[in-house]
């Protein structure tokens, strides 16, 4: 199982990105598919979880109508918009699959400037 975040960058306050995370390995469309936000110094979050088949999303608080995921289950990939950047935003964000066990991906890194 391989997992591969990317996507992040330096953005101003207000901005969007669209962060991608590349799936391989496993029967992508059969699993939920979590995205986590790592802020600096602090512990993870979950911030969204999807469905297999992408019907069924839900969301942190903290994210809630700024930020979507969706995915493509054609092309392996699962993605998440993200609208409204705050400098609370700023982290390192990866996706995570529970195969058996949980594999989190190597993450990518957003940084909301003011």
């Amino acid at each position: 199982v391989q997992l591969q975040a990317s996507g992040g960058g330096l953005v101003q306050v207000g901005s969007s990105l669209r962060l991608s995370c590349a799936a391989s390995g496993f029967a992508f469309g059969r699993f939920d598919m979590n995205w986590f936000h790592q802020a600096p110094g602090k512990g993870p979050e979950l911030i969204s979880q999807i469905n297999g088949n992408g019907t069924i999303v839900h969301y942190a608080d903290s994210v809630k109508a700024r930020f979507t995921t969706s995915r493509d289950n054609d092309k392996n990939i699962l993605y998440l918009q993200m609208n409204n950047l705050k400098p609370q935003d700023t982290g390192l964000y990866y996706c995570q699959v529970t195969v058996g066990l949980p594999v989190r991906g190597r993450g990518t890194l957003v940084t909301v400037s003011s």
